[in-house]
């Protein structure tokens, strides 16, 4: 399998905390990989990173070969990464078509963006029933599928997911994880998904990293994960 994504030995300061301590990690073409963890162990930080949205201090990020950790944010979207961050920021008073159609910013081919309009509305169909109303009016999970359409219609090669379950209904959540598995396997969209449900993490990715304060703790296939007693004492509240 193709290395697609590699972070190397990173660290990462917010003024005197330090977020990151050497942390590395790699995503291949076609996977879903996981990253678990407490509050504030590290995890947005690992993709805001990779985004661009933080300047790292030490260390190297590269994708697809090329060397981008001094890029800038927008640039880095030019090279096939999006970013979904925490909390379902939707443009509120912009319609569901506006909203996805920011999406394609970076993008100049304008047959290609309608394409992947309706490839985006096809795959989440109640966008489509939605499709002039104003964002800020519909519900929670509505918004979900919005900001992740809208990462879609940058056409990425990897998608970086910052949280998709926070707040939203159990039923929601079985919506927003299978939407997850069908992006990654229908549209051969590789993902790096921040997750603090971490049973729902495992189940729909196929590798993993534990995340604690900063550093990797632990790390491998998540099947084998979901069954680790460590894991299932420290981010699955013992359940078996």
């Amino acid at each position: 399998m193709q290395q697609l994504l590699k972070f190397s030995d990173v660290q990462l300061y917010y003024d005197h905390v330090h977020a990151l301590k050497g942390v590395s990690l790699e995503v291949n073409e076609g996977e879903t990989v996981a990253l678990i963890g407490a509050n504030g162990a590290g995890k947005s930080s690992i993709l805001r990173g990779i985004a661009g949205l933080e300047r790292i201090a030490h260390g190297e990020v590269f994708f697809a070969g090329e060397k981008i950790d001094r890029l800038r944010a927008d640039s880095i979207v030019k090279r096939g990464i999006a970013m979904v961050p925490e909390g379902r920021r939707v443009f509120p008073y912009m319609s569901v078509k506006d909203n996805l159609l920011m999406g394609a910013f970076s993008r100049d081919d304008n047959a290609a963006i309608r394409d992947t309009l309706e490839r985006v509305l096809t795959r989440f169909p109640r966008l489509k029933e939605r499709y002039a109303q104003a964002a800020g009016t519909m519900s929670g999970g509505e918004q979900q599928m919005l900001v992740i359409g809208r990462a879609l219609m940058a056409r990425p090669r990897l998608l970086l997911l910052d949280e998709p379950s926070l707040g939203l209904a159990p039923k929601l959540v079985q919506d927003i994880a299978q939407s997850i598995v069908a992006v990654n396997k229908d549209e051969k969209v590789s993902v790096l998904l921040v997750e603090q449900n971490s049973r729902m993490a495992l189940r729909i990715s196929h590798r993993a990293y534990a995340i604690a304060t900063g550093r990797i703790a632990l790390s491998g296939d998540s099947a084998q994960l979901l069954d680790d007693e460590r894991v299932k004492k420290l981010y699955l509240g013992g359940e078996v």
